[in-house]
């Protein structure tokens, strides 16, 4: 529609936009779709938004499928930005929010992504699609490539929780369960997809998943009229959420939306799996992968992530942070956010409320400070962390 071109997060190197690719050419780093944004904003305009549809879609000149008829879509994003008045008084806080991402289809934000990575890969002639996943990626996935009338072929962790296998199964998708973590799987579906004649939509190795995942930045600020918060927590495992949200905030910036004003970017992750954490704390762009990975959390099980200096990168120029929660913290935060709020987070969003509670003991965040905490699925997929 509006794309120009794709280019390499780390290198720079442009990439032709209309053919399937994965990673950059020369560096092996992440893609990321540019836009004539100057042409979008002819027709995107902010006080037409409310004529729209009320998903992810309404930000259609700023998604990359230029034809309708292969946009793939189940009803996802516009979810609800939802003041947490009981459990903000509790923290002392009068301005806390729940951005809560349970109500897309398949229950997790993972639904932003696949829209956009199907859609794309059904316009650019993808047949049979791969992804490895800790669930959630992998349900999306089932649900998009269904709907598109595509194959989906899902390598997952053994432990995966039942209900993302299930719901794969149920859904159509070619399932198969792997000794290990997802990196393993990612490196099993790195193994065959040429021979298998399989595109693979891994986390950040195709260019799209992360256009879906920034609609999440657009929405808060048109939920926020405008302004954005002074503090996003963000639980991270692959980090496209967090990516693409610093992406929307360039990209609206450009389009004269908002100012120059950012939200400082907390990464949350699990103690048992903190890469990011360990990598801030050092002092370093990349991260190294994280041994012996392990948390209840399986959308933070991620020991290694590609994004991962953009992650940092982010976190550094907003003057954000990361911090790392236990897993008894987490767990119990879930009761906690539910007695409060009436909202079943899922184990990954609710990391976010001791994580918090850390940087108000620290002076890190103010308690009269405008905070998100994103919810990144609903609880009920995760029964097993709660028997």
């Amino acid at each position: 529609m509006n794309v120009t071109h794709l280019e390499c997060a780390a290198c720079g190197l442009r990439h032709e936009a209309r053919r399937l690719q994965n990673l950059c050419g020369e560096c092996g780093k992440p893609l990321l779709v540019r836009y004539d944004l100057k042409r979008a904003a002819e027709t995107l305009k902010k006080e037409s938004l409310c004529e729209r549809v009320s998903s992810l879609w309404r930000y259609r000149e700023v998604l990359p499928v230029e034809r309708e008829e292969n946009v793939v879509s189940l009803g996802e994003g516009w979810t609800p930005l939802l003041r947490a008045a009981r459990l903000g008084g509790q923290l002392g806080m009068g301005d806390l929010f729940i951005k809560d991402e349970s109500l897309n289809p398949t229950q997790s934000f993972k639904a932003r992504g696949m829209t956009a990575a199907v859609s794309m890969a059904k316009e650019l002639g993808a047949r049979k699609l791969a992804v490895p996943s800790a669930g959630n990626a992998a349900g999306a996935l089932a649900a998009y490539a269904a709907r598109a009338g595509l194959e989906a072929h899902i390598f997952m962790p053994k432990d995966t929780p039942r209900a993302n296998v299930v719901e794969c199964e149920q859904t159509g998708a070619h399932v198969t369960l792997m000794d290990g973590l997802i990196t393993d799987c990612g490196a099993e579906v790195g193994r065959r997809k040429e021979a298998e004649g399989w595109f693979d939509v891994s986390t950040l190795k195709e260019p799209y998943r992360v256009e879906g995942k920034k609609t999440m930045g657009y929405e808060l600020a048109e939920q926020f009229d405008w302004t954005l918060p002074d503090v996003i927590l963000y639980p991270t495992g692959g980090g496209t959420g967090l990516i693409g949200m610093w992406k929307a905030f360039d990209e609206m910036e450009e389009m004269g939306w908002i100012d120059g004003k950012r939200p400082r970017m907390v990464t949350v992750q699990a103690s048992g799996c903190a890469p990011i954490v360990r990598a801030f704390e050092e002092g370093k762009r990349f991260a190294d992968e994280f041994p012996n990975a392990a948390t209840t959390a399986s959308g933070l099980r991620v020991p290694r992530a590609i994004g991962d200096f953009l992650i940092l990168d982010a976190l550094r120029a907003s003057k954000g942070t990361a911090v790392a929660v236990t897993d008894e913290e987490l767990i119990a935060a879930t009761r906690e956010i539910g007695a409060a709020e009436g909202l079943f987070v899922a184990p990954e969003g609710a990391a976010c409320l001791p994580a918090l509670r850390k940087l108000l003991d620290a002076g890190e965040v103010k308690r009269d400070e405008r905070v998100v905490i994103f919810n990144t699925g609903a609880g009920v997929k995760y029964l097993e962390s709660y028997s």
